[in-house]
């Protein structure tokens, strides 16, 4: 695998499933970091329900502000034939796909086994793998050596969750997908890595806990609190850039705010 600079001409950097903040402060953080990109986002749509859209438009101002290029895509991935068409879209408004950040999720507290659902269940599953998968199959065959997936794992897929049983297992499904992947692609020189982050301050994460719940969410860390989805971002542009990590594949680096001992 060559080592390459990032171009100034500019990366296509397609984040998927930016409605969840951590995806907007990838974007946010890429010309901070000299991971200058023209950049593609795109919101989860599930059931016809189209998820909070304002972090993509902020992001999307924030990107035309240092004169790069972005643009937005709304639709559900867990449909691989939208994943295609994104990437189509992608490579018709940018000539190329060199970068790829699969970060869209569905996450719900459960207390009991017997309370999880089908439905639910499905959701999740769906969502959380079969996006991740289909963007991953609609992206790489437009992908050229040097380029880069970023997943987002979970510390939940390492550690595991007892209120969150079907996030969980994606969690860590994501993370063994990353491994199998990036050994898959390493000859086509093209890195996979993921980002297992703790506690952030997302809306997914307190979105269906009590008042009492999310004034202590974050404090069981090391460092007492939940991280802000900028304290994350960087690890995604320094797995992406291949100035950076271009001798890292198949890694997956928990960022949980520090180890107690």
């Amino acid at each position: 695998m060559q080592t390459r600079p990032i171009p100034s001409s500019g990366e296509a950097l397609p984040v998927i499933g930016c409605g969840t903040y951590v995806g907007f402060d990838v974007g946010a953080n890429s010309d901070r970091f000299k991971a200058l990109a023209d950049v593609v986002y795109t919101l989860r749509n599930a059931g016809g329900k189209v998820f909070d859209s304002s972090p993509m438009y902020v992001t999307k101002r924030l990107v035309e502000r240092e004169g790069r290029r972005c643009i937005t895509i709304a639709g559900d991935v867990t449909d691989f034939r939208f994943c295609k068409a994104a990437v189509e879209q992608t490579i018709a408004e940018f000539g190329k796909l060199d970068i790829l950040v699969n970060n869209a999720a569905f996450q719900e507290h459960v207390s009991r086994l017997e309370d999880l659902t089908e439905e639910h269940f499905d959701r999740t599953i769906k969502t959380n793998l079969y996006g991740y998968f289909h963007m991953a199959k609609a992206a790489v065959p437009h992908m050229k050596a040097g380029g880069a997936i970023v997943m987002t794992g979970s510390v939940t897929g390492i550690d595991g969750s007892k209120h969150l049983l079907d996030y969980s297992m994606t969690k860590g499904g994501i993370h063994a997908f990353t491994r199998s992947l990036a050994a898959h692609l390493v000859d086509r020189g093209i890195r996979v890595n993921a980002v297992a982050p703790g506690p952030v301050w997302t809306p997914l994460n307190p979105a269906d806990k009590q008042a009492e719940q999310v004034a202590k969410f974050g404090s069981g860390t090391a460092m007492k609190r939940a991280a802000q989805p900028e304290e994350i971002a960087p690890a995604f542009v320094f797995m992406a850039a291949p100035s950076c990590a271009s001798y890292i594949t198949g890694e997956v680096l928990p960022i949980v705010g520090g180890y107690s001992g």
